[in-house]
């Protein structure tokens, strides 16, 4: 099993900055990605930001340039720093990782979500 820990979620005033965090721990061979999505009441869940094993990173067009992804391999670990923040980003933001195994299958796992709120 693998337990991801979320950390860094709060208010902030618009303008403003935050990071969140993502720790992964347990039955890990190897990481093929992690991410952040976020979820605002009513609508589906999408995708904030990811990175791969590589550090190829994708991130959603509204988010490029506020908002940066990094990763540290050897914690097992994901960075999400978010600046410029704006109402609109008010939303729980998820930690997703996707986790290798040595036969070369998937499993996908989601943090617990962490509110963002953007407010004055």
């Amino acid at each position: 099993q693998v337990q991801l820990v979320e950390s860094g979620g709060g208010l902030v005033q618009p303008g403003g900055s935050l990071r969140l965090s993502c720790a992964a721990s347990g039955s890990i061979f190897s990481i093929f990605s992690m991410g952040w999505y976020r979820q605002v009441p009513g609508k589906q869940r999408e995708l904030v930001a990811r990175i791969t094993n590589n550090g190829g990173t994708n991130y959603a067009d509204s988010m490029k340039g506020r908002f940066t992804i990094s990763r540290d391999n050897a914690k097992n670990t994901v960075t999400l720093q978010m600046s410029t923040l704006k109402p609109e980003d008010t939303a729980v933001y998820y930690c997703k990782v996707v986790v290798s195994t040595a036969t070369g299958n998937n499993y996908i796992y989601w943090g617990q979500g962490t509110q963002v709120t953007v407010s004055s």
